[in-house]
């Protein structure tokens, strides 16, 4: 079992950044890939990023390509995404996720997922 807590989340405006954290607890971290999804308002959950065990691969979703990045700090247990250049269609509650599997952790099957951080992009 995994716990998730998400922080980070707020109002920016747009072309601005911010960085999300997620601090896991309960099961050995490093058994864990990571990732963050995202659902807006009146939207179904889409896959925003995911980084494997070791932090040396990842994996984004277009839409934030060269803007966001993830990242994880085995020792705090701690994944991060750090999202610069936000856009107003970046609002949204984002969650982050875990799943043994690199390849399950990015798809809607990923076994854990944190109760979500808002964050609202304004134009």
């Amino acid at each position: 079992q995994v716990q998730l807590v998400e922080s980070g989340g707020g109002l920016v405006q747009a072309g601005g950044s911010l960085r999300l954290s997620c601090v896991a607890s309960g099961d050995t971290f490093t058994d864990y890939a990571m990732g963050w999804f995202r659902q807006a308002p009146g939207k179904g959950r889409e896959f925003v990023a995911a980084i494997d065990w070791s932090g040396d691969g990842t994996l984004y979703a277009d839409s934030v390509k060269g803007r966001f990045t993830i990242s994880r700090d085995n020792d705090k247990a701690t994944v991060y995404l750090q999202m610069n250049s936000l856009k107003p269609e970046d609002t949204a509650v984002y969650y982050c996720v875990a799943d043994v599997s690199y390849e399950v952790v990015s798809t809607r099957f990923h076994d854990y997922r944190g109760q979500g951080t808002q964050v609202t992009v304004s134009s």
